[in-house]
């Protein structure tokens, strides 16, 4: 009988002991919580996790759906759920306008899964971390730059991507928004008679972007400008109506495709 109940024991103390190394392996619950120790909460199984971010996230609460994504990268790393919770906490922060982390968990998310297939839509999302920073034609032009520079590695990178052609709309509309902070540039320059320093600016505009919306009006400028016309009281008429980021829409050659692509 004593030799049966302590085989019983070891029995039961082997199970234990497995049951013990499989919870802490699966990453299923944490030990206390499974058998009722200590009071605390059953840890939240990564699948289940991943439907309640992404019902959060489908409805807009994307505070509430990072909170789950970041448990599963927090508590199941290596689990199938993780590689969507990159790329959605991603997204969250994006559209949270928390710009600057999202920019950062994009980058990660393609440094770690450069083959990914979701790569050409983490690429378009780079660049617009940056094209949704873009300031006043007055201000910094950082984002206008950096936007352009990210479409355009999308676009030579995957030319047939879904989101090729908007990217190339919006790449154009970035580049019109430096075009007219050039030009806002000349400005200044005829204002405080630096009649030499507005030609060079000109010169500048003309030759770097030919093709912009505003370079024939750059050109008919400079021609009064070298003619040695003075603008006086007329200056304002040539600067009035400057766009700060026009619309991507007017650059765009194909109707839109479906895809759920971001805007501003």
């Amino acid at each position: 009988m004593q030799s049966t109940t302590s085989f019983s024991r070891s029995l039961i103390i082997t199970l234990l002991s497995a049951t013990l190394l499989t919870l802490s392996l699966s990453g299923c619950a944490t030990m206390k919580s499974w058998f009722g120790m200590g009071g605390e909460e059953v840890q939240i199984p990564a699948d289940s996790l991943a439907i309640k971010g992404m019902d959060a996230y489908d409805v807009g609460d994307y505070y509430e759906a990072a909170k789950h994504f970041n448990e599963i990268l927090d508590n199941y790393p290596f689990s199938p759920q993780a590689m969507l919770a990159e790329l959605k906490g991603a997204d969250c922060n994006y559209f949270m306008e928390n710009y600057a982390e999202a920019l950062v968990l994009y980058k990660r998310f393609e440094e770690q899964h450069p083959t990914n297939e979701a790569i050409p839509y983490v690429l378009y999302q780079i660049a617009m971390c940056s094209y949704q920073q873009i300031d006043t034609i007055d201000r910094d032009t950082s984002g206008a730059t950096k936007a352009i520079r990210d479409f355009t590695r999308l676009i030579k990178a995957f030319p047939e991507s879904p989101y090729t052609d908007e990217a190339k709309a919006r790449s154009r509309a970035a580049n019109e928004f430096l075009v007219n902070h050039e030009y806002l540039v000349v400005e200044f320059y005829l204002r405080t008679d630096k009649y030499l320093d507005a030609k060079t600016r000109l010169n500048y505009l003309i030759n770097t972007y030919p093709d912009a919306s505003i370079t024939p009006k750059a050109k008919e400028l400079l021609a009064k400008i070298e003619s040695g016309e003075k603008m006086g009281f007329n200056l304002s008429s040539w600067f009035s109506g400057l766009v700060e980021l026009p619309d991507w829409h007017l650059f765009s050659s194909e109707k839109p495709t479906g895809q759920p692509l971001p805007t501003k």
